[in-house]
């Protein structure tokens, strides 16, 4: 279970970049889309003309106005057909920038990322957001057969993750701030990208620290408790995929996939603005 996560985890940057990079906030505003309607259009395309209510729904841990501020009336602008397409291109741009496709052993990890994600397609049940983007057609460009494998896994595991957080009666702003906690992730990024208003942030911690979770702003033993139940959990919902590639191709993807990571991180992809 540990080597499939680490697999996914140091191959992510190759689909998380998609969300920072210039390649896509020009192409997005070319749509006529700004700011968040990008993002939400964007992840939700594969859906169709998703509603704000989908959207908050599938991604969960959002501010529900941000949300609906960003999609209500983005669907005017443009087709999610347009937005797939805005997506695909900027991806390819990105990783190209990156030097993706140059990388030692590019075949193999898309072979074997590939395989992966197709065996997640045999598992689609419960899982929207991952089923969406499953139906999408793979594309014909290799590296952008790679962006779209590792976007698959992504939303595999994300769907996992929110199964998860629903049974232990985690929300979306809860999860957030359980997250904050960990000292991972800034809680300002957390705070300005989720849109939480801070009454409702600060509301939130307090109702977590009378369920035990929270001593402060740190994890409690709890707290911590429940996080490594959650990921534990959510890297156990996630093998499906993995499976596909036993032990051997999971630790050869981990082994491979550094180098991607690291050739996005160094490129600027991740970089914030």
């Amino acid at each position: 279970m540990q080597t499939a996560r680490a697999a996914w985890r140091r191959l992510e940057p190759v689909h998380g970049m998609i969300y920072f990079v210039p390649e896509a906030r020009r192409r997005y505003a070319d749509l006529g889309l700004s700011g968040r309607a990008g993002y939400f259009t964007s992840r939700s395309a594969a859906f169709g003309r998703a509603s704000a209510e989908l959207v908050i729904s599938t991604f969960y841990n959002f501010n529900p106005d941000v949300v609906r501020q960003a999609v209500d009336g983005s669907w005017d602008a443009t087709t999610p057909q347009q937005v797939l397409d805005a997506r695909y291109a900027a991806a390819g741009e990105a990783l190209r920038r990156a030097g993706i496709h140059e990388l030692p052993g590019v075949d193999e990890v898309l072979a074997l990322t590939r395989r992966a994600a197709e065996a997640a397609c045999e598992h689609a049940q419960g899982r929207p957001l991952f089923a969406a983007h499953a139906a999408l057609p793979w594309p014909r460009e290799p590296v952008l057969q790679l962006w779209h494998a590792q976007t698959l896994l992504r939303e595999f595991r994300g769907d996992g993750h929110v199964a998860c957080l629903l049974s232990e009666g985690v929300g979306g702003l809860e999860a957030l701030i359980l997250h904050a906690a960990t000292g991972e992730v800034p809680v300002d990024f957390l705070k300005a990208s989720r849109g939480w208003p801070e009454e409702e942030w600060a509301g939130t911690q307090e109702h977590l620290r009378e369920r035990g979770l929270l001593d402060g702003d740190s994890l409690s033993p709890e707290g911590v408790r429940l996080r490594r139940h959650i990921e534990d959990r959510t890297d156990r919902l996630a093998l499906p995929a993995y499976a596909a590639l036993g032990d051997a191709g999971c630790e050869r993807l981990a082994e491979l996939a550094s180098s991607f990571g690291h050739a996005v991180v160094e490129a600027g992809l991740l970089r914030l603005g």
